[in-house]
């Protein structure tokens, strides 16, 4: 490779026609290719495109004036010494890459070579924009079009020629979204800095949403003007795909309500944009809906939620959103809110689910209760605002169900209550904190003992004795009334089995709930504590309560028969305080019924007590059913209860709840007292 140099001291000088001549001696062309590198200032020429027949050392200026050359096909001029010869070159090319720029060079007065390699590059950078898989238009300052590649055709069913110099924005855009670029279009002239928009426009296959990334370039010759240049992708189907995704996450797909995560943040929008306002919520949850969903199974369900969704967005006005947050639980969002129209919205709704609802053959019913909570009184954010209409309807629930409550700040000592039991009833069956206490149930005629009773207590480290009032309501509610059962079992077989090995046999009775019938282990639970105690005979009796026939009246009679063939005896306590008929107590196959206290309180002395007791004793005995009477505290009631034919009694006449301990003194201190008499 030869080097040459600028040098205009030395070099001569030469017309026009010479510089042609030096360029066809030295390259065999008046074309030759050029190449500058970004790590040095040689400009090497070719006679084509591959290794440098010749290198010309720039000086920086020039060096910088070539690195400025972007993509784009561009011209310069240069004066370079090419072998002590003067000389003026035509450079037209670009920035091929990151570290080299390279194109065409001729002679100064070469115009037709200038004009050739111009047009060469210019062709291809035309071919480029029209074959793009993108649409590109130019458009001026008044939104007309320019320039219009094959893409736009395409989409606009429109040749380039006949838009040309018309306006864009009234071709393509409605008349709303054309006035609005339009308006702006001034302002992002002004400014000349690149930006993003989204347009819908309207195409072959009608609006289309386009991605637009405009830029803007000035005239490269002639008047100094400013160019738009617009370059669109169609992302209809990306933003189809995005909104139904948004929508999926947003919606109910069993209702086509808005879900737990469009609710809660349409309430925290409601909560920010309050002002004057006062955003309220009405929480609801299905009452009894369990039930039918596990009798009548999920498709009848699943219909019994959507009839109800209907239901309740009947009750609604213009403005009100109503959102599932799954299960049986609803929520209504009202903006503009008063404590008054919560209420009313509230009894609304429980007023139109008292009617039932038409599934196919079978006609059901389902009310709700509703708590209720308004911004900010009850919360000053959308946890706590969802925390206390929560709450609410819960307190609701205890109430009798079918109804509302509308929170107060007494309801949250409830959530605390149980908060602290959720965690330390757990512990306390983990840490061997609970307790079983015998209530003697003794012979009504002659004072001997018949059995026990066993009744549960909590030794909490923390807050002493806690009585089963306190902690077994919660227990059934949260589910933990099941181990709790189990628990109670166990230690009541164990207890059957010291005592029978001390001589003593003494048979335990316990509690089961409706809740732990619900169980279909229930009885496997209660063969266990037998076989893992060795307690044979069977030493355990059952109470059951009312309640416990009003879920399923078949399965609680063939779990009674189970109990029994283990030889259990059953009992059904509190008798009289529940719905059950007569004809159904014929159907149960009983041990013994047990009368609640409130009909033996003051029973020597209430005529219409005596009555009713009188009646259940001569039901029990056509029956066949033994009658045990609870809560007899004094000598007068327990005498009337003996003339009227009660055979056995349990209360405080005779002893209070005792530890197995003490109610082992207890005993061998009223065997004694018999001896002596």
């Amino acid at each position: 490779m030869v080097d040459s140099t600028v040098n205009f001291a030395r070099a001569s000088p030469m017309n026009d026609e010479q510089h042609g001549a030096v360029l066809q001696t030295y390259f065999g062309t008046s074309s030759p290719c050029w190449r500058l590198s970004f790590d040095s200032n040689a400009l090497e020429l070719a006679a084509v495109r591959g290794p440098a027949n010749v290198s010309v050392v720039l000086t920086g200026p020039q060096a910088g004036k070539i690195r400025a050359l972007t993509g784009v096909t561009s011209h310069l001029v240069l004066d370079v010494s090419l072998f002590g010869e003067a000389l003026q070159l035509n450079l037209v090319g670009k920035k091929i890459n990151s570290v080299e720029w390279a194109g065409t060079a001729s002679a100064y007065d070469d115009t037709v070579s200038v004009a050739r390699d111009l047009v060469h590059g210019l062709s291809f950078a035309e071919q480029i924009v029209s074959e793009v898989n993108s649409m590109v238009a130019v458009i001026d300052r008044n939104g007309l079009i320019q320039r219009f590649n094959r893409k736009c055709e395409e989409f606009s069913g429109m040749k380039e020629e006949d838009v040309v110099g018309k306006s864009g924005l009234e071709l393509f855009m409605s008349a709303e979204q054309g006035q609005a670029s339009g308006s702006n279009i001034s302002a992002f002239f002004d400014s000349g800095k690149p930006y993003e928009v989204e347009r819908y426009l309207n195409t072959v296959n009608g609006p289309r949403l386009f991605l637009f990334r405009n830029k803007f370039v000035r005239s490269g010759s002639g008047v100094d003007e400013q160019f738009l240049i617009c370059a669109g992708t169609d992302i209809t189907e990306e933003r189809n795909a995005k909104n139904r995704l948004l929508e999926l996450a947003n919606t109910d797909s069993l209702t086509g309500l808005p879900n737990r995560n469009a609710i809660h943040e349409k309430i925290a929008n409601a909560i920010t944009a309050a002002g004057e306002n006062r955003p309220g919520i009405l929480f609801l949850d299905l009452d009894n809906f369990k039930k039918v969903n596990d009798h009548y199974g999920h498709v009848v369900g699943d219909q019994l939620i959507r009839d109800v969704s209907q239901v309740i967005k009947s009750c609604l006005s213009e403005g009100d959103t109503l959102a599932r947050l799954g299960g049986d639980e609803f929520v209504v969002l009202m903006e503009k809110a008063t404590t008054a129209l919560l209420e009313e919205k509230a009894q609304l709704i429980l007023n139109c689910l008292r009617a039932p609802f038409n599934l196919g053959l079978m006609e059901v019913y389902t009310g709700c209760s509703i708590g209720v909570a308004i911004y900010p009184e009850h919360g000053d954010g959308l946890e706590s605002l969802i925390r206390s209409a929560d709450t609410a309807m819960y307190v609701a629930k205890d109430a009798g169900k079918g109804t509302y409550r509308m929170f107060s700040q007494e309801m949250n000592k409830k959530v605390a209550e149980y908060v602290w039991l959720d965690t330390n009833l757990r512990k306390a069956l983990e840490e061997q904190q609970l307790e079983l206490y015998y209530q003697p149930l003794v012979h009504a005629d002659t004072g001997a003992l018949h059995g026990v009773e066993a009744l549960i207590r909590w030794n909490s480290p923390e807050r002493g004795m806690i009585m089963p009032l306190d902690f077994i309501r919660y227990a059934e509610e949260s589910g933990m009334i099941g181990p709790l059962g189990r628990w109670v079992m166990q230690a009541a077989a164990t207890q059957a089995a010291r005592w029978k090995a001390k001589g003593l046999n003494i048979r335990i009775a316990i509690n089961v709930s409706a809740r732990q019938l619900c169980d279909t282990d229930v009885v496997k639970h209660f063969t266990h504590a037998l076989r893992t105690t060795g307690l044979h005979p069977c030493m355990l009796d059952i109470e059951l309560t009312e309640s416990c026939f009003m879920e399923d009246e078949a399965a609680t009679r063939e779990i009674i028969k189970q109990f029994r063939h283990l030889g259990a005896q059953v009992h059904l306590d509190d008798f009289g305080t529940g719905y059950s008929s007569l004809s159904q107590l014929a159907r149960i196959p009983l041990d013994a019924i047990k009368l609640d206290r409130s009909f033996i309180k003051s029973i020597d002395t209430d005529t219409k007590s005596q009555a009713l007791v009188r009646s259940m004793v001569a039901i029990a005995r056509e029956l066949r059913y033994a009658v045990v009477a609870e809560g007899v505290e004094t000598h007068a009631e327990a005498e009337f209860l003996k003339e009227v034919g009660v055979d056995y009694v349990q209360g405080f006449l005779h002893s209070t709840p005792l530890s197995a301990e003490q109610f082992e003194l207890w005993l061998a201190e009223k065997r004694k007292l018999r001896l002596i008499a």
